[in-house]
């Protein structure tokens, strides 16, 4: 069953709902890290969203493909949501929290090709944890460290190329549940999901494009 006509759904993937965004805002500011001091116009979020796509193409991801993030929360967590989105990849969110066994179960369930991650969280060496697991994930061929040079070692791979066609009803991201209850179960989610999702909260506390 479907819900009320009006106001209608936003009938977009989330690439081209951005690149809208940008032709519309290319000079504003999108994104802010205050803890890198670090600033991005739309303009300059879509020419960085790119190139980590176009890496992510080169390095052999294809639509449907799992790419996990495993991050606390930094810029590079909005590069890698809209990159996944451009190429139709389906970006996997970890727990930071995750102890080891579940990064392992999590790695294999869904299973994670491509995984994305900070070097620490709190107490946890991420990097140490990964490595102690990579043996049992065998889907998982690559990882790489948010500030680490494996990023940079990935995002200079990038070459001009075509992205493919999607549908906005295309899935596009799995969350765990929290598995108080045992283990951790995902739901999927699609473009559709997301955006209307964002846009009808935003609806609801009365954003407007000045906020």
């Amino acid at each position: 069953p479907r819900g009320a006509p009006r106001p209608p759904l936003i009938e977009q993937t989330i690439g081209d709902n951005f690149d809208a965004t940008v032709a519309r805002f290319g000079d504003r500011e999108a994104l802010v890290d205050v803890a890198q001091g670090k600033r991005w116009t739309y303009a300059e979020l879509q020419a960085d969203v790119d190139r980590l796509a176009r890496a992510l193409l080169a390095v052999g991801v294809r639509t449907g493909d799992r790419v996990g993030i495993w991050a606390v929360n930094c810029a590079e967590w909005v590069l890698v949501q809209y990159a996944t989105a451009r190429v139709g990849a389906i970006m996997v969110n970890v727990n930071p929290a995750y102890r080891t066994h579940e990064v392992e179960y999590v790695l294999q369930q869904a299973g994670i090709s491509l995984l994305f991650a900070s070097l620490s969280h709190k107490s946890s060496d991420y990097r140490a944890m990964v490595e102690q697991v990579r043996g049992k994930c065998l889907q998982l061929r690559e990882a790489v460290y948010i500030g680490d040079p494996s990023w940079d070692a990935l995002t200079a791979r990038g070459t001009p190329a075509p992205y493919p066609e999607l549908s906005c009803d295309d899935p596009i991201n799995i969350q765990y549940t929290s598995g108080t209850t045992g283990f951790p179960k995902g739901a999927t989610l699609s473009h559709h999901n997301i955006l209307n999702n964002g846009y009808f909260v935003g609806e609801m506390i009365a954003y407007t494009e000045q906020d």
